[in-house]
């Protein structure tokens, strides 16, 4: 079984690939973990990419979560069996983000590249409430929905957005 999680920031990706690498004893790749060295900076794209490539050489099976459209995209949603894009409305995810703001201030989660502290700042608050959900952003979730219309799992509330719930939707 491939699953990509993608979707918007403060949906639960995260949560819900642990959840599901866990359920189906599946290795799971965090893309956050990827893309950020320590104190916040961002690993060069190549060298992403090529930690992405690798991972999706070495399992015949596996969790993906995050979007980052530069990192093998297009190879990850081929590959998946199912893509699971988490469509939560905005203010809920900007609670949730909140949330595990307040959860982690000052620690870094698991699911984070080492040295990445929690944080939330304006720049954030506007990504989640606006900029991240833009025009073209939605018009290209749209696009890869008509692409793969087979292998999309579209979650639009919040206990769509568990475990249990996908892995009914999976038959498992």
């Amino acid at each position: 079984m491939r699953l990509s999680i993608i979707g918007y920031s403060g949906a639960g990706k995260s949560t819900l690939a642990r959840a599901l690498g866990e359920a189906l004893s599946l290795p799971v790749l965090h893309l956050d973990a990827v893309h950020w060295l320590p104190g916040w900076q961002e690993r060069p794209d190549e060298e992403c990419r090529a930690m992405v490539n690798d991972f999706l050489d070495r399992n015949e099976s596996w969790v993906i979560e995050g979007n980052y459209s530069a990192l093998c995209f297009d190879r990850r949603m081929a590959e998946a069996d199912k893509i699971i894009f988490l469509d939560l409305p905005r203010w809920l995810c900007f609670r949730r983000a909140f949330g595990r703001y307040l959860r982690y201030r000052g620690r870094t989660r698991t699911d984070m590249g080492p040295g990445c502290p929690e944080k939330f700042d304006l720049e954030f608050a506007w990504w989640l409430l606006w900029a991240g959900r833009g025009r073209r952003r939605r018009r290209a979730w749209e696009a890869l929905f008509r692409r793969w219309p087979e292998k999309v799992i579209r979650c639009r509330r919040a206990d769509e957005v568990r475990a249990e719930a996908i892995l009914a939707r999976l038959g498992r």
